[in-house]
């Protein structure tokens, strides 16, 4: 017997997000509000437009703009948004109408679906407009026919009997139910061209861009300016390749626990946590390694709570302390909470933008210039230019000065070199195993024993 296919709430997690935020959407008082709306000479109810979905996600999770827009063309991308009028754009705009996809057609309850429920869809569609179906939509139907034609009157008898029922339906209902179909049937068996978004892996290419219309002339005009930029990258040997991986494993081995040990022991084996004690984030006086890692690279010595502290007293020694006090206003703005983003925001500004700030921090004109244009609505991303060029004045400029003054070279004399320990247990302890041990075989020779 074959095994369930794993549910798609458990592949994508992003899926159960996505759903309760649209049930959230769907509130009756506090979601986005829905209307009535004319369609040439139909009435189709509970429907949104791109801009009151837009302005309740700033207005309900205090995001910007920009942010609510993609956040908004994610729904439409996985289904959770069907547009009402063709064509079918993948970007959510501000003046199309929309509808909320019905719990039945969401992606991550369903199965995965069989040919012959997507040979009704064409089948079906082919006959409501008369056969005139999109270039991908005949050549499905013509390879679906291939291979289940001996069930192609099943399909067409199907199809017919459904637009048969469809007909007894309000013409708002059956627009309705249209809209939902090809809406589920664009996200399970997308267009050439179109990244599937229930598949996760690394991209695939120039032919996963979110490109809609893949047979116009500037779709064909970027793909060749895309692979002759290609053809045309410096290619790096593979000499070179090998030599800098050379040099980084060389440079990282004695600081690796598995491949060179660790002193006094290795506390998975002794039980001994004096490893860890020593390596704490704050400790007297850091192990001799631990200095040593901070000349790696910038990033080493700023990812090191210890290392960033005696950066600082580096920096003040220079009356530039102010730079990494922003860089990490900046960091915590990036990774708090979101209702606390505007109060960030505007200590970080009146600390170390505003003319006359107590501790301002030199910025460039044009980065400053994009940073006060996006405090206009404040979200965790907006200091992330000026970030970035403080972080590069530091990493050019300050840290090479650091790595040979007195400090760190005291530092490095002074660091700690534990000796190394051996722990001898008094007992024989019994080796661990991860799973049961394998069944006793039976004893050989006669006998009537229990079966």
């Amino acid at each position: 017997m074959a095994a369930d296919p794993v549910p798609r709430s458990i592949q994508m997690p992003c899926l159960s997000k996505m759903e309760r935020l649209v049930l959230s959407m769907q509130d009756p008082d506090q979601g986005v509000k829905m209307q009535n709306q004319r369609l040439l000479v139909t009435v189709v109810p509970h429907t949104v437009t791109g801009r009151a979905v837009v302005q309740w996600l700033v207005r309900k999770h205090l995001i910007a703009e920009a942010e609510a827009l993609h956040l908004g063309s994610l729904l439409l991308r996985h289904g959770y948004l069907y547009a009402l009028c063709p064509p079918c754009s993948p970007l959510l705009h501000s003046e199309a109408l929309y509808r909320f996809q019905t719990p039945y057609f969401w992606t991550n309850t369903l199965r995965p679906v069989a040919d012959l429920d997507y040979a009704i869809y064409l089948a079906k569609k082919s006959i409501q407009k008369r056969g005139a179906l999109l270039s991908h939509e005949k050549d499905a139907r013509d390879q679906l026919h291939r291979r289940l034609g001996y069930l192609w009157d099943l399909v067409g008898s199907q199809a017919r009997e459904q637009l048969r029922a469809a007909g007894r339906q309000r013409k708002a209902d059956r627009l309705v139910v249209m809209c939902q179909e090809q809406a589920f049937w664009l996200v399970v068996r997308p267009p050439p061209g179109v990244p599937n978004v229930l598949e996760q892996g690394p991209e695939r290419g120039p032919g996963s861009r979110p490109v809609w219309m893949t047979e116009t002339v500037d779709f064909y005009k970027q793909e060749i300016q895309h692979l002759r930029t290609a053809l045309g990258r410096v290619h790096v040997k593979s000499s070179i390749c090998l030599e800098a991986f050379l040099r980084f494993s060389c440079q990282h081995g004695p600081h690796d626990p598995i491949l060179s040990g660790c002193l006094p022991s290795n506390p998975w084996v002794t039980g001994d946590t004096t490893y860890w004690a020593m390596n704490a984030s704050s400790v007297p006086v850091p192990t001799k390694l631990r200095v040593q890692r901070w000349a790696f690279s910038f990033w080493e010595l700023l990812g090191d709570p210890m290392g960033r502290a005696r950066f600082m007293d580096f920096l003040q020694t220079e009356f530039s302390a102010e730079n990494l006090s922003f860089w990490e206003a900046c960091e915590e703005l990036r990774h708090g909470g979101q209702a606390q983003v505007p109060a960030l925001v505007d200590a970080v500004y009146h600390q170390f933008l505003a003319p006359g700030a107590a501790r301002w921090v030199n910025i460039d004109s044009r980065t400053l210039e994009r940073t006060l244009a996006g405090l206009q609505r404040p979200h965790r991303h907006v200091l992330d230019d000026a970030q970035l060029h403080v972080y590069l004045l530091m990493k050019k400029d300050t840290y090479p000065r650091f790595l040979k003054s007195e400090l760190y070279k005291t530092l490095l004399a002074d660091a700690v070199v534990p000796p190394e320990t051996k722990r001898v247990f008094p007992v024989l302890l019994k080796p661990q195993h991860s799973s049961p041990g394998p069944a006793p075989l039976p004893a050989s020779g006669g006998g009537g024993g229990e079966a």
